[in-house]
């Protein structure tokens, strides 16, 4: 079981999502808690998520109303928000994306670096994984000459409800009061947190979070999936 350390929450933290609103729900206690200890943080959507469109609003207007949750929610944390040109639902599995991600990882230098697990019932979730597994690569060899430096950070997957297939939770990362009091004042930014009848999403997140806080013997926690060549534990007599 880990946890973060007083370092840890003051380094910068990339989180890479399929959707503007993913890794603001899963992670963002996290990324608050990194904010509110005077680190930087940053967030990517590969697209919009827009077509998850109120009654109200056309795509293209969510989309719009989207984009600027996702300033709203970043500017809260101090933080960068990226969103690329790429539609909801249609998310292209091409090398084109996966240098647009090395580029932002080798811009960004993070201490850390999230995004989805792979096990999803969602096939931008399940891509964006894909991308950004082999974005990571690509930042971290100098052998892929870009504009910048190569940089590595450990890699981390988010829990999600829809990520769920053969999700177990690996790493605990403490949620600072500050943190969590930070992420439940900005994700109130995102209207399908706060609007939508399809899910209780912010009932679901912040329960969740006060659910892994009790497991990580904190007051809040957020857990994550690491890759199977990490699943070792080293300790020292």
């Amino acid at each position: 079981m880990g946890k973060i350390t007083e370092e840890a929450s003051r380094q910068s933290i990339l989180a890479i999502g399929a959707h503007i609103g993913d890794m603001e729900l899963t992670c963002g206690g996290l990324l608050a808690t990194c904010a509110a200890a005077g680190g930087h943080i940053a967030t990517v959507a590969l697209t919009g998520g827009e077509k998850g469109n109120p009654p109200h609003l056309s795509v293209a207007a969510y989309r719009r109303q989207k984009e600027a949750e996702a300033e709203a929610f970043a500017k809260k944390l101090g933080g960068t928000a990226y969103v690329l040109d790429y539609a909801d639902g249609e998310l292209p599995d091409t090398e084109a994306v996966r240098f647009q991600v090395c580029d932002i990882i080798r811009k960004e230098r993070p201490g850390l670096l999230i995004t989805h697990y792979g096990g999803s019932m969602h096939k931008d979730h399940e891509t964006c994984n894909k991308i950004v597994q082999d974005a990571w690569y690509y930042a971290a060899l100098p052998g892929f000459l870009r504009e910048r430096p190569a940089h590595f950070a450990p890699l981390y997957f988010a829990e999600n409800w829809e990520d769920a297939r053969e999700f177990r939770p690996y790493t605990y990362f403490g949620i600072s009061r500050a943190g969590f009091l930070l992420w439940e004042e900005a994700i109130q930014t995102h209207w399908f947190v706060t609007g939508s009848k399809s899910f209780p999403y912010f009932e679901y997140y912040s329960h969740l979070k006060r659910l892994r806080g009790i497991e990580a013997r904190k007051e809040y926690a957020e857990c994550f999936m690491v890759l199977p060549e990490n699943y070792r534990v080293i300790k020292e007599i």
